[in-house]
């Protein structure tokens, strides 16, 4: 069974997406939503829209850099959530 998640926010009244890892999927979204993260505060409320379960937190952290990275946000955004950004730009 997978132990981590990187996870894909999307702010709900800006345009924002916020990349990150966790174990508790449901919980960290709650923190994000609650204000409880700072770099995120701003720009709540958030919905998931992507996430990848993985087996270990080193795999999760260093997909989560790879995905902050410039070519990792051109994936992400062309190939994960490329519906996502299609509806939030039209």
């Amino acid at each position: 069974m997978p132990k981590c998640y990187v996870y894909i926010l999307r702010s709900l009244i800006k345009d924002f997406i916020y990349i990150g890892s966790t174990n508790k999927l449901d919980r960290r979204l709650l923190e994000h939503n609650s204000g409880l993260v700072q770099s995120t505060k701003a720009y709540r409320p958030f919905k998931i829209v992507a996430y990848i379960a993985v087996q270990t937190e080193r795999r999760a952290r260093e997909l989560e850099k790879y995905f902050k990275t410039g070519s990792g946000k051109a994936i992400l955004k062309k190939r994960i959530i490329a519906d996502e950004v299609t509806r939030s730009e039209t």
